[in-house]
Parts: structure tokens; sequence; C-alpha cells
């Protein structure tokens, strides 16, 4: 935990250091008649609180409602919501992300050379996706010769996150209460969702902050109404799936909390921050478009690998889904609805 403390200081500290050097801006905003500094203000600081309770909404709904029999992890239901959230957070990579880092790194305000010369949105997505496929492939690896360290020192039994688990000898294992299986398949499967909510929850974050800073730091009230609307639907439902997989890793209370606490701040500070400032920060400037397109590429290879490899492939492909052909074809159908909705968001944001 220290550890990952460590990284976001280090990463928040990056951005401000990037951010206070953008001081030329490219374009001259003082003819646009939708800048007015006062009102805009009043929308972010608006804006902060109603992101900050739907983040705080979605995250959260799917661990306040377990109890309801009809939302538990092993129910059709949860299944079906889950895809539409796996569909919303594919669409917020392809369609929201990728293309505003297109924007920003194809932009005018960049010298043709090397901005012009080379596709480096698609280049920095690519190399995020192997990357996030290389965490998550030794993440895993990690988790399981730790599991297995301690399932040999503890001899008869042993621990798997929250849950005991009782060594029958041989190759045979069962958790006390109602899960039964092979030895390592409930216990990978439940180190593989550990690995799945750390690494989503890493990608969120920093689009998250990227993107508040973007509204922050922006006077221009008529971007600022549509974006705020936006962005609320968008971390409702994002967080619906991230909350997913949070209640599928079956951490403890205080790990739930944490990462509630990270996915539901992350936007509202960095509308703070952008509004901190918004002096010395001009998204128009060389130095802000490519740090910000940079980081924005790296986002959308990260949230579309995590979205199709360990979000929709692996339910799609595990035994609940493959096992019922009428589940699949209601999953498909809110992925669809998932997605297109995120998609229709495109237009004003």
């Amino acid at each position: 935990m220290a550890s990952n403390t460590k990284m976001v200081s280090i990463f928040l500290i990056f951005m401000v250091f990037l951010c206070t050097k953008a001081l030329s801006q490219c374009e001259d905003e003082t003819n646009n008649p939708c800048n007015n500094k006062s009102k805009a203000l009043t929308l972010k600081v608006i804006g902060i609180g109603t992101i900050l309770i739907t983040s705080i909404i979605g995250v959260s709904l799917p661990l306040i409602t377990r109890s309801v029999p009809a939302l538990s992890p092993d129910r059709n239901l949860f299944v079906i919501v889950k895809a539409f959230a796996s569909g919303i957070i594919l669409a917020t990579g392809f369609m929201h992300v990728l293309p505003d880092s297109f924007d920003m790194l194809r932009s005018s305000c960049l010298a043709d050379n090397p901005w012009h010369k080379f596709p480096f949105t698609g280049f920095v997505a690519m190399l995020s996706a192997i990357f996030t496929l290389m965490v998550d492939s030794m993440a895993t690896s990690m988790y399981t010769k730790k599991n297995n360290a301690i399932a040999a020192e503890g001899g008869d039994q042993a621990v798997v996150g929250d849950q005991e688990i009782a060594v029958t000898g041989g190759s045979g294992m069962h958790f006390h209460g109602h899960h039964h299986g092979q030895k390592g398949a409930i216990g990978q499967q439940l180190l593989r969702y550990r690995v799945v909510a750390m690494v989503l929850e890493l990608g969120i974050v920093v689009h998250s902050i990227v993107i508040g800073l973007g509204v922050g730091a922006s006077n221009d009230v008529c971007t600022i109404k549509p974006l705020i609307a936006a962005l609320c639907f968008h971390q409702m439902f994002e967080g619906m799936g991230l909350g997913g997989c949070i209640l599928q890793a079956e951490y403890k209370t205080i790990k739930k909390t944490i990462m509630v606490f990270f996915f539901s701040t992350t936007t509202p500070f960095g509308i703070a921050l952008g509004i901190a400032l918004s002096k010395v920060y001009k998204e128009n400037s060389p130095t802000a478009l490519i740090t910000v397109g940079l980081l924005n590429a790296s986002s959308a290879g990260l949230l579309i690998y995590m979205a199709l490899v360990d979000l929709l492939a692996a339910d799609f492909m595990g035994a609940k889904l493959q096992g019922s052909i009428k589940l699949q074809f209601k999953s498909y159908v809110a992925v669809l609805l998932g997605a297109g909705g995120m998609s229709l968001m495109a237009k004003w944001a």
C-alpha cells in the first residue's frame, strides 16, 4: 500500500511540474464568446460535487447491493450489469480517450516534425496495451507464487485472500463454506479478480485526473456544461464496472474503502487541480498538448485491453456464459447498449 501511495504521489508531482511549464498558448481565446471565468468557476464547483456523488454511487452500488440475492456475483443479473459497464469502459477508451489523444498530438499548435510525421497516439496506445499485458501476467504470476508458498507453509490450512482453504491432500482442496473445486482453481480465479481490479483502477485513475485537469483549466462554459453531464454518466457506469471487479476480488473492508475513495476523488481532484493551475496551464500550449495527449494514449491502450481481455473475454469465455446461449445474447445486448450510450456521449464531450 505504501508503494502504491508513493507511485501516485510521484505521478501527481510530475503532472504539476509539466502543467506549470505550459505557459505559452497557441490559440488566442479572448474572442471566444463562451469564455466566462466567473460562470465557469461556478459550474466547475458544482461539477466537483455532482461528479463526486455520482462516482461514489456508481462504484459503491455493486458493493452495497451484495446482500440483494438477484445482484450477487453468481446471478445472471450481475453478469448482465457487468457486461453493460464493460461496454462503457470499452467505449471510453475507443470513443473518448483515443480520439482526444489523436486531436491533441495532431494539433496545428505542434511542430510538423515529428508530431505530424508519425502516429504517436496509436504507437503509445499499442505499447500501453502490451505493458498492461505484461503487468497483468507478471502480477498474476507473483501472486500465484506467493499464494503457493503460503499454502505450502500452512500445512493443512492456508489463506487465499479473505478465504480459508483446507488442503485435503494430494491435489484436492475446498473452501470452508459453499465453494468447492480442484486445487488452485478457485484460488487462481480469486487472484485474477484482484489483479484485474488493481490494474483497472490504475488506468481509470490516470485518465480521470487528466480529463478533470482539462475541465478545471477551461473557462469555456459552452464546453463545461455538457462535459460535466457526460462525466457524471461516465463515472456512474464506469464505477459500476470497477465496483463489480472489487466485489469479485473479495477484498477486506479497508481495501474496498481505499479503492472506492481513489476512484471517486480523482476526477474532482483533477478539476480542483485545473482550477488552481488555470493561470499557468493552457490546454492549447505545445507542452500541455503533448503531455495530455501521450497520457490519454496510454490510458486508452490500458482501458481497451482491460475491457476486451480481462472483463469481456474473461466473462464470455467463462463457464457461466458458455453454458447459456440465452445469457450470452442478453450480455451482448448489454455490452452494445453500454458502448452505444457512451459513444453517443462523444457528441457532446
